[in-house]
């Protein structure tokens, strides 16, 4: 973030220019002067808010790394709002991670998400920030849920056990915002995104998710000539992908045209296999050898793919379609190997 406070600015419009509509639809303009901050801006999804507010006219975007703010350390989150005052806050910063790193390190998952949200939220709080988005998964739903899935299924069976300590700090996250509606009557919201994509994203063998570690294997695997590639699972598992710019455009959606308890689904509404998915990496990537398939690996949710007609009322819908989203992380990723800003 960069200037000074702003003494008296607010971050909503005038009560002229709000008007409400059922289920929670709102027109009201966020001032593209205020302050807001977006915590993990550095990340895959904080730098897409960052970079699509800056479009929209926002003047005063952003917030510091976790090199020099740890959000998990609750003083310091406190004396950081205390001296910036954000008049509005997008919630991006987690420990995130795909199947692996989920499964192998789920106590970090719970701890650090429970310590980052509750301290901005907290902090958030105390400072009287007028608007707030958090962003939370799609990994909250049952792991059975009837799909497509609808908000309302939240909380209606048990968890995906390969990522249910992420998920529960989640579900913390939204019921938090939930009790600051109810007991302080702030008009804070809640959005869950499906699995995300995009430039930025992590591209770890072992900590990444499923399609930025589809497009290493691949393209490593081009520039070997192996015959081969082996992925994990069968294949067979269905998932719904949204670009992190598509997710962007949400957030600023919603927070100016969403107030209600409820949170609220961000997707394309489509899903494919993660067999086809890996055929679009392999075409995109241009690797021509076989693909295989380890069964003795954890497939993790048979399917998850989200009902996003809420936010579709509401006027919004995805953009970006999966094979021109693929090719634009990966000329993203082969540029940005050489310069080592490409988190692997």
């Amino acid at each position: 973030m960069h200037g000074g406070v702003h003494p008296g600015r607010m971050a909503l419009a005038t009560a002229s220019d709000v008007t409400a509509a059922p289920h929670g639809e709102v027109h009201r303009l966020l001032d593209r002067s205020a302050r807001v901050f977006v915590a993990g801006s550095r990340g895959l999804v904080g730098s897409a808010v960052c970079r699509h507010l800056a479009r929209k006219g926002f003047t005063d975007v952003g917030g510091p790394g976790s090199a020099q703010l740890d959000l998990r350390e609750r003083r310091a989150v406190f004396e950081w709002f205390a001296a910036e005052r954000p008049h509005v806050v997008v919630l991006a910063a987690a420990r995130v991670g795909g199947i692996r790193a989920n499964a192998t390190r789920p106590t970090e998952f719970l701890s650090d998400n429970l310590r980052i949200q509750i301290n901005v939220l907290d902090a958030a709080l105390r400072h009287g920030v007028e608007r707030l988005l958090f962003l939370g998964s799609s990994c909250i739903y049952p792991k059975f849920a009837d799909q497509p899935i609808r908000e309302e299924a939240l909380l209606t069976g048990a968890l995906e056990p390969t990522n249910d300590a992420y998920a529960i700090a989640k579900i913390a996250g939204i019921l938090q915002v939930q009790a600051v509606r109810r007991q302080h009557g702030l008009p804070w919201i809640c959005a869950m995104p499906t699995n995300l994509y995009g430039p930025g994203d992590n591209f770890h063998p072992e900590h990444s998710h499923v399609l930025p570690s589809l497009i290493r294997r691949f393209h490593e695997a081009r520039l070997a000539g192996a015959p081969r590639v082996v992925n994990w699972g069968t294949g067979t598992p269905r998932r719904e992908f949204l670009h992190v710019d598509d997710l962007a455009r949400a957030c600023l959606h919603l927070l100016e045209r969403y107030d209600a308890d409820g949170p609220v689904n961000v997707g394309t509404g489509t899903d494919l296999t993660i067999r086809e998915t890996a055929e679009i990496v392999a075409r995109v990537v241009g690797y021509r050898g076989a693909v295989e398939w380890d069964a003795s690996q954890p497939d993790g949710t048979p399917r998850k793919l989200l009902d996003p007609s809420r936010l579709a009322a509401l006027g919004w819908t995805s953009r970006i379609g999966l094979r021109e989203g693929v090719a634009r992380t990966y000329a993203w990723y082969v540029e940005n190997l050489a310069t080592g800003t490409v988190r692997h």
